[in-house]
């Protein structure tokens, strides 16, 4: 078991996930360096075409990526496979993407499939070619203390990917070396153009969700939903109070703190404060309409400390979406859920969404959101907290 961010070199054979980007394939050239066995794995999780999407299939499933990848290790003379996990994927990424929507949430496909397919997917294969150790390119840093696999932030906190990464269980990061943890994007780029990768340095990174490579959600719900947009059209805009103000096109292509594309002219910036898929009503509000002090999150995976069960009010810092900045918060598990209160509001919690607890760097732990009642309180009055909340 691994109990170093940074095993011994020379005493390990490692399986890296290789998308073709440049940040797996440095962190592939990294290992390989540092003597270890490497063993490259590119994984298809998705074939575009079959969508009936308007744009290109790119990013980690296209054929240009996965000759990327393949190339890497032909020249630096390590083994490279191929592994098609489309049916693990769809039957789990894209089913509960569609679900979620289709129950008024808003679901994060990236953080499901890291914890759900990716890991396992890696493991199982690790196995079967005799690793002991499987890698991957994101920027995050894990270390075993008390007992206790951690995650913590990135060095370069501009592209920090701890919030992806809540979910992983401690048997899976036992086995997990982040080659990028302690590296600046820029020392990243430098070394595939010293080491002569300038296609690397000069591929563009893609952001979109990797199924929908045209961003366009809607567009994909309804080509996956057969007769949705019939179904779920002309259900009403409300206020908060329950005046209607208008209709809308379906409330599964509307998301919590969004503000464009409404076409609803209320005399002041009105945002999606709610969705009730039972009713097809979306309800709208202005900003403060927007804010909650606390939300419940469930499915939790905790990762410094097995459990906060019995601490009372823990503070920790919380990030409630993977762009958000957090907020100082207190903790309460409860039953297998927590109770997160924010001192200050925030605005735009959605349920679906991970909501990722941090002890300074280290992640605490996440778990899904599951509703942010206005009507939530903390069972006592809060303290405000700085930035650099801590356990």
């Amino acid at each position: 078991m691994n109990t170093d961010t940074n095993p011994t070199p020379s005493k390990g054979r490692v399986l890296v996930a290789m998308s073709g980007g440049i940040d797996s394939s440095v962190a592939a050239v990294m290992l390989h360096e540092q003597g270890y066995e490497v063993v490259g794995m590119t994984m298809k999780t998705w074939d575009y075409a079959s969508a009936g999407g308007s744009k290109k299939e790119t990013g980690c499933c296209s054929l240009d990526s996965i000759n990327d990848a393949r190339n890497v290790a032909v020249q630096l003379g390590f083994p490279h496979f191929i592994i098609d996990i489309r049916n693990e994927f769809g039957d789990h990424v894209i089913d509960d993407f569609v679900g979620e929507y289709l129950a008024g949430r808003t679901p994060n496909p990236c953080v499901l499939c890291n914890t759900h397919i990716k890991w396992d997917a890696l493991l199982r294969r690790a196995d079967q070619l005799g690793c002991q150790y499987i890698a991957t390119g994101h920027y995050a840093n894990v270390r075993h203390e008390n007992g206790r696999y951690v995650i913590s932030k990135g060095l370069d906190e501009s592209k920090d990917q701890s919030y992806a990464l809540w979910g992983v269980s401690q048997e899976s990061l036992a086995r997990t070396i982040f080659p990028l943890g302690k590296l600046r994007k820029s020392e990243i780029r430098q070394m595939a153009a010293d080491r002569g990768f300038m296609e690397l340095v000069n591929k563009s990174e893609s952001y979109e969700i990797c199924f929908i490579p045209d961003n366009d959600y809607r567009g994909f719900l309804k080509r996956r939903v057969e007769g949705l947009e019939e179904r779920v059209k002309g259900g009403k805009f409300v206020l908060t109070d329950g005046t209607v103000v208008g209709t809308h096109e379906g409330y599964p292509f509307y998301t919590i703190g969004q503000r464009k594309g409404l076409g609803v002219t209320l005399g002041y910036p009105a945002y999606v404060v709610e969705i009730r898929p039972e009713a097809n009503e979306v309800v709208l509000g202005n900003h403060d309409e927007l804010a909650r002090t606390a939300t419940v999150v469930g499915r939790l995976n905790m990762g410094k400390f097995a459990s906060l069960e019995g601490q009372g009010l823990v503070p920790a810092f919380t990030k409630v979406r993977y762009n958000h900045a957090g907020a100082p918060a207190f903790l309460e598990e409860k039953d297998g859920k927590m109770y997160v209160y924010f001192p200050e509001p925030v605005h735009a919690i959605a349920p679906g969404q991970a909501a990722v607890f941090y002890d300074g760097q280290d992640v605490l732990g996440g778990g899904w959101i599951e509703r942010s009642p206005a009507a939530l309180a903390a069972p006592i009055p809060l303290p405000v907290l700085g930035a650099k909340a801590t356990v």
